[in-house]
């Protein structure tokens, strides 16, 4: 798993993690001293472990309930995250070699990632988000924010779930772009499949249906639900005594404009880029080595943290993925915790962080 790194990489790592004894040691021996189980064998944690286990700085191997079970009540200030979506098997329980043998990581078997519904996302999403959103709320300080991206379509199921635990619904964020596949099909695969109809039918049928395809709109923006912690008293006594409940207004979009709801990382047109823009992505930013399902824009996941939280506080990923909120952190001044259940994805994380700290 780590064989790809370089001895100095490795050194990097035992450092990060606070893992003693790594001096004089070979690669290998460094390899095994960072990882002495196998990922494949490694479970997630099922009982609360002690709290000073959890350093700041770090991404954790594990279920993110369980795991934020060993965070202390009122200690976070922020919680940013991209959860997944329960869209085609993308579920709390994902499983990415399952997903990578079912097509290329924009394909979830023959359609499209978000083609195929089914009722029962929505309410698995719900229960799910609620068990999540729960924990949240516990380790939040009051007046904290908690952002969270979601699909256009099951926003209202993750939305009620936050609230449901005890949040406020402060407002809907959108972050809109241009690049995106169309996912609307038409039928003529299914009339050509059709063993009744003369093939003058069918002709006719395609005629007919011409230009008329399923009801999916080509995606243009993600919805992110901002929900804050009620607060203690007056704003400014809780802004005092937690440093959290306020927006930074000096995080500017655009040409200088007071921060909106609506967030673009790509050019669109003079008007929308003078109001909406953040900085664009960089090209290398992102990492050819990155297999992650969904990257978001460093430069989109900075902005967010700025605008709630103030420098060295702790922000906490429950879904970290591929890393861009610890990257982000890093860039910003503040202070990350992770957890995920893929191990992939955290050694991609890990390596993202340590090249954007050279």
């Amino acid at each position: 798993m780590y064989s790809n790194l370089s001895k100095d990489e490795l050194i990097a790592l035992c450092k990060e993690r606070k893992i003693k004894g790594y001096s004089g040691k070979k690669k290998d021996e460094l390899i095994k001293l960072i990882s002495p189980v196998e990922p494949a064998s490694v479970e997630p944690a099922s009982e609360v472990i002690s709290t000073t286990t959890l350093e700041e700085n770090c991404i954790y191997f594990g279920e993110c309930i369980e795991m934020m079970k060993n965070i202390p009540s009122n200690s976070i200030d922020m919680v940013c995250t991209d959860p997944p979506y329960f869209l085609d098997g993308l579920g709390n329980d994902w499983n990415k070699e399952k997903i990578d043998t079912k097509g290329s990581s924009s394909l979830i078997g023959n359609l499209p990632k978000g083609m195929k519904f089914d009722r029962n996302q929505s309410k698995k999403f719900n229960e799910f988000y609620s068990k999540v959103s729960a924990e949240v709320f516990r380790i939040l300080k009051p007046g904290g924010s908690f952002i969270s991206f979601s699909s256009p379509r099951l926003y209202h199921s993750m939305t009620m779930a936050v609230e449901d635990a005890g949040f406020e619904i402060r407002d809907m964020l959108g972050w809109i772009y241009c690049q995106s596949q169309v996912k609307a099909f038409s039928q003529d695969h299914i009339i050509d499949k059709d063993k009744k109809m003369t093939p003058e039918e069918k002709e006719k049928l395609k005629e007919l249906c011409n230009n008329w395809k399923t009801p999916q709109l080509k995606p243009a923006i993600e919805p992110m639900c901002l929900a804050v912690k009620p607060i203690e008293g007056r704003y400014i006594d809780n802004f005092q005594k937690y440093g959290t409940g306020l927006m930074n207004t000096s995080e500017k979009t655009g040409d200088n404009i007071f921060p909106s709801n609506i967030i673009t990382t790509e050019n669109i047109n003079e008007a929308m880029d003078k109001v909406f823009l953040v900085a664009k992505p960089n090209k290398n930013e992102k990492g050819d080595y990155n297999t992650h399902l969904s990257v978001k824009p460093l430069n989109l996941i900075s902005h967010l943290i700025k605008l709630f939280t103030k420098e060295n506080a702790i922000v906490l990923d429950p879904f970290m993925g591929s890393g861009t909120t610890a990257v982000a952190c890093v860039e910003t001044n503040r202070k990350y915790i992770g957890f995920d259940i893929n191990q992939e994805y955290i050694n991609i994380a890990e390596r993202r962080v340590r090249e954007y700290k050279k």
